[in-house]
Order: C-alpha cells, then structure tokens, then sequence
C-alpha cells in the first residue's frame, strides 16, 4: 500500500536542485526503494544499509523524483459537509442541498438532497448512499460486460481502496468474483466501464498479457484513453 501506516522518521536532504523533505522507512525488502505519492516522498530500506547510503541513492534519483514530484497532485483537503458544497458523482458536481421534508438521501439534477434534521450525520448517510449507488451500477455494467464476454457473470464485492480500482479472482469451475473501489461512483460511468472490462477480461486471461489486452479492447476498444483519464481523474477525488 502506498504511504501505509509504519513508524516513519521525517527527514532531509541537500540536494543540487533544492531541499527534499522526505519520510524515511524501515521495512523488510532487500533494496532502497522510492515512492512518490500525493506530492510526498518517502524512502524504504532494510535496516542494515545506513541513513548516508539511502540519502546517496536519493542524490542518484534526483531528476526522477523532481519529475514524479511535478505528476503528482497534492491530497485534496478534507471534504466539507456544509450546504452548498459540490461532490463529484458519476463525474458531474452534485451541491449538497439541505432539505426539511428529506428522510434520506435523494440525487435530483445537480443537487444531492439531504435531509436537514440528520445534518449531523450527513457524511455517514451520503458514503452509505454512494455505495449503494454504485454496487447497483457494477453490478449492471458486469452484467453487461460478462454477457458480451460469453462468461458467467461473476459476483459482486465493493472495497475502500483509493488507487486500486478492482480486481478478479476466480477458482477452477466458478463464475469469479470481481471486487470494485466504490469511490468509481465520483468518476463518469464510461471509466466504470473501462475498470469493469478490465476486470472481466481477467476471467479469461490471469495476465495482462498481449491476449489480454485484446480482450480489453474487444469489449472496451477506448481503453487506453480510459485509463489516461482514470489516472488523472482518480487524484482528484474527495476525501470523505
């Protein structure tokens, strides 16, 4: 997991082009390794290779994590739950709209209706409405998608993740499970659809092999410029 919860040191360090501030890890793996995430550095290393030998490698991958610094996007500050607030879903801005007469969750246009004697509650009651939301839509995009494929349709699960969008599993004689990040629900349908595609054309390769990927574009033939938007798209999503 990117930035995983772990004891961390933060620290920095010269370099020629500036100052690196960066989280320092020890962690069971042979090498050093970077991760550049969410406008953050941070660098692993098994504990016998020492902190000089770890900032030496950093020096070596200077131009590297400049670059990786200038993709990155910064992690949104924390959604506000306040009347009038936008919240992306199915990749249009939903305002957030109190309403007296509400007993629950309602999307109507552009505005999410919510009702105005559960304010309190607002954050649980509108993820509970988003999952709800979208285990309806996965489950009809799978249908569709395992139907063109000539497979069984395979069942549904949802997970929290926010960078692994699904993944496929299946065992010899089963229909496959695929589970999905809810959080697709913020995004527009048709990148629900790449993810599906993705997903299902997995029941037919356990690779990403070149077969693989001609299934993808057998069932989603504008995959690649689907997954250029996803990875853009995915890192500017609220964070609830």
């Amino acid at each position: 997991k990117l930035f995983a919860k772990r004891e961390y040191l933060e620290r920095r360090v010269v370099l020629p082009g500036g100052v690196l501030h960066y989280r320092f890890v020890r962690a069971r793996r042979r090498t050093i390794g970077i991760v550049v995430h969410r406008g953050q550095v941070e660098a692993r290393a098994p504990r016998h290779i020492a902190l000089a030998e770890v900032e030496a490698f950093i020096r070596e991958k200077e131009r590297w994590i400049a670059k990786r610094l200038a993709e990155s996007t910064p992690e949104p500050p924390p959604f506000r739950w306040a009347e009038g607030q936008a919240l992306p879903v199915l990749g249009r801005a939903a305002l957030l709209s109190a309403s007296p007469g509400e007993g629950a969750v309602r999307l109507t246009h552009d505005r999410l209706m919510l009702p105005l004697a559960e304010f309190a509650r607002w954050r649980d009651l509108t993820i509970e409405w988003l999952r709800a939301t979208a285990f309806d839509l996965f489950r009809e995009r799978i249908r569709h998608y395992a139907a063109s494929l000539g497979v069984r349709e395979p069942s549904l699960g949802l997970s929290n993740a926010q960078t692994r969008w699904g993944s496929c599993c299946r065992a010899r004689g089963e229909a496959g499970r695929v589970l999905l990040s809810w959080r697709l629900v913020h995004l527009p349908p048709h990148l629900t659809d790449y993810v599906v595609a993705h997903e299902l054309a997995h029941l037919r390769e356990l690779n990403h092999s070149p077969r693989f990927w001609a299934i993808v574009a057998h069932l989603f033939p504008e995959y690649l410029s689907a997954r250029r938007e996803l990875n853009r798209l995915g890192r500017t999503l609220p964070r609830l």
